[in-house]
């Protein structure tokens, strides 16, 4: 078996966090088993995430949206008492990275959302982020906004919301993945002539409009189910070790 410290070992040089300024910490965030064998992977550590792997007798639980998020309550009761409790008792290593797997060229949401939309990516937009996580590219073939909207349908398995700013066919778009609307502008600058993220906003709606830039909005779990999964798939291969991923359903 692969002791734990190899594991991260091998993430931090993969993911390179300390380039990042994130908003929580990104690594082991719960320390459990020495030994890792058993790795659940899924977007956040909540408690149906937990009872889910302790079910599969993981040792070691990989998200994307972990705990201990700046600015939230610092004491350990209630909800967080519980969730760490169970991870202590149970001697299971709690390990989250957020932007770093956002911004992974292959196995990252951002990149993997390229592969599955058929995107291609030929830059990232700056403004969104140090190093900057967004992507921008163009669609294999434009695409009106129907027919890209139905892609996203069928691709993604959510119903997107959408906001038309123009009614011309889509060639050019960026994208990112979760609560990233704030990139709208960004996007617009560059001209492109679609945004996609996870959330959206209500000054999101008007700016879309006045920039003229079709904006959807395909939901922040459904744009990041992917980069943990590749990611643990990854670290299967690498270290034959078991993984699996588990989709705990959130609309949002």
């Amino acid at each position: 078996m692969i002791t734990r410290s190899e594991i991260l070992s091998y993430l931090e040089t993969l993911l390179e966090p300390n380039r990042f300024q994130d908003y929580c910490p990104n690594g082991l965030q719960v320390e459990g088993s020495e030994y890792i064998n058993n790795v659940v992977t899924g977007v956040t550590a909540s408690q149906d995430l937990l009872d889910a792997a302790l079910d599969l007798n993981a040792d070691t639980i990989l998200v994307h949206h972990g705990y201990f998020w700046r600015g939230e309550d610092q004491r350990v009761i209630g909800i967080k008492q519980r969730r760490l409790k169970q991870l202590l008792v149970n001697n299971v290593n709690l390990i989250a990275y957020h932007l770093p797997l956002d911004a992974h060229p292959t196995l990252g949401n951002n990149a993997q959302l390229a592969q599955l939309l058929d995107l291609e990516t030929d830059g990232r937009i700056s403004g969104t982020g140090d190093p900057a996580i967004a992507l921008c590219g163009c669609l294999a073939e434009p695409k009106s906004v129907a027919e890209f909207t139905a892609q996203i349908r069928r691709t993604l398995g959510c119903e997107p919301m959408v906001i038309q700013g123009h009614d011309r066919p889509i060639t050019t778009i960026g994208w990112c993945s979760g609560a990233a609307q704030g990139f709208l502008e960004q996007a617009a600058v560059l001209g492109l002539d679609a945004y996609i993220s996870g959330e959206i906003s209500e000054p999101t709606v008007h700016l879309a409009r006045e920039l003229g830039i079709n904006y959807f909005a395909a939901g922040h779990h459904a744009t990041e189910r992917y980069g943990v999964k590749a990611l643990g798939e990854h670290l299967a291969q690498q270290f034959d070790i078991q993984h699996q991923f588990i989709d705990i359903d959130n609309p949002v």
